[in-house]
């Protein structure tokens, strides 16, 4: 009974302060230029003139002439100025904003990193910030900079994009809405000068702006902002609607590659279902901390980090059976999607084995479990 009142009470404790933190509105987009900055501007002026206290923390016009004269009006609060490597940079004022504490505060350029010495590293841990003292804030992102796509987007555009956001941080968001253009329309955007300086516009072009790469960008964002309608959904419609509740269960080998793109595709997996998920390593005698070969030990544990940032539970077991360690945690965990990488040159590739993978399909299937193999 003392247990159940404590449960209670931090239930209650949890509404409260759920409560208090401001609302997180984001503008997402397939990428830049589609007019994410713009948008956010023009929502400040809505609100202005409906007599909400709304100020600029910091945004980014990039000089674009239709953007930056929406600045007109607008209360900016200043950047605070840093000096650093003997050059003056600007940055924005958290605790300014903090103190000033406007209804809502727009806040561009989400996974943008700070300048070293900052209080946070990231701008989204800024928000985070000003979220918890209560102040609603309004920001925006490109689909690329979301962490778990990072492979999809690198294999889409050919570039490794470095400043990232955890999933968990549009999971945070009470709205994301997403700036939509067919690759047409963005394009002459780009060539219309709305987007880039005319020295940039033909790199662009041969680059980044890809008709076939937009479109697969654009998918990913329509993508994402869908899977965030389904989490609306899960949490606003009553528990009893739904068939069942979604348990993720990744299981990775020491393949640091493999493992990689299992834990990013199941992260995905789970932000779409809005469910738990945990990753499994199965440790065989083969791989003991005194016989696995140090490079192997270090991207394990690097991706045991990836997996707990992107929101994952971390299950390692040590048993000579990979097989039966699967079952055994499905079971435990109430698992009802178990996710594998397509077998390489290691110990996945013994679960492929006609017997030991068909009993663990026969297992599977006997409880109801999913059984997905990501490549």
């Amino acid at each position: 009974m003392e247990q159940e009142n404590q449960n209670n009470a931090q239930h209650f404790l949890n509404l409260i302060q759920k409560s208090r933190k401001g609302k997180f509105k984001v503008y997402i987009g397939m990428s830049a230029g589609v007019g994410k900055t713009f948008r956010m501007l023009q929502e400040a002026h809505a609100l202005l003139k409906s007599g909400i206290d709304v100020k600029i923390g910091y945004i980014e016009t990039h000089f674009r002439k239709e953007t930056h004269e929406l600045l007109g009006g607008l209360p900016l609060i200043p950047r605070r100025t840093i000096f650093y490597k003997g050059k003056q940079l600007e940055e924005m004022d958290v605790p300014a904003i903090i103190n000033l504490r406007p209804e809502v505060v727009i806040v561009d350029e989400l996974a943008h990193t700070n300048i070293e010495g900052s209080k946070n590293e990231k701008r989204w841990q800024d928000v985070v910030e000003i979220l918890e003292a209560g102040i609603n804030v309004i920001s925006a992102v490109n689909i690329q900079h979301i962490e778990s796509l990072n492979d999809d987007v690198k294999f889409i555009t050919g570039v490794e994009v470095q400043e990232r956001i955890p999933d968990d941080v549009l999971r945070m968001a009470d709205e994301v809405v997403n700036i939509d253009l067919t690759a047409d329309e963005l394009i002459g955007r780009l060539r219309d000068g709305k987007i880039y300086t005319a020295d940039k516009i033909d790199t662009a072009l041969r680059n980044f702006f890809k008709p076939d790469q937009i479109l697969q960008l654009r998918e990913l964002a329509l993508k994402e902002v869908a899977g965030q309608v389904v989490r609306k959904v899960e949490n606003e419609v009553p528990k009893n609607v739904a068939l069942r509740h979604e348990k993720l269960l990744a299981c990775i080998s020491s393949n640091e590659h493999t493992a990689r793109i299992v834990i990013r595709k199941t992260a995905r997996l789970a932000g779409y279902y809005n469910s738990k998920w945990y990753v499994l390593f199965v440790e065989t005698p083969r791989e003991s901390s005194d016989r696995i070969a140090l490079d192997k030990q270090r991207h394990l544990i690097n991706n045991f980090k990836l997996a707990v940032q992107l929101g994952a539970e971390v299950v390692r077991v040590e048993n000579r059976h990979i097989t039966d360690s699967i079952l055994e945690v499905a079971q435990q965990k109430q698992i009802t999607t178990v996710c594998i990488g397509k077998p390489h040159l290691n110990l996945f590739k013994v679960i492929l084995s006609t017997s030991i993978f068909n009993r663990l399909l026969n297992s599977l299937s006997s409880s109801n479990i999913d059984l997905v193999i990501l490549s």
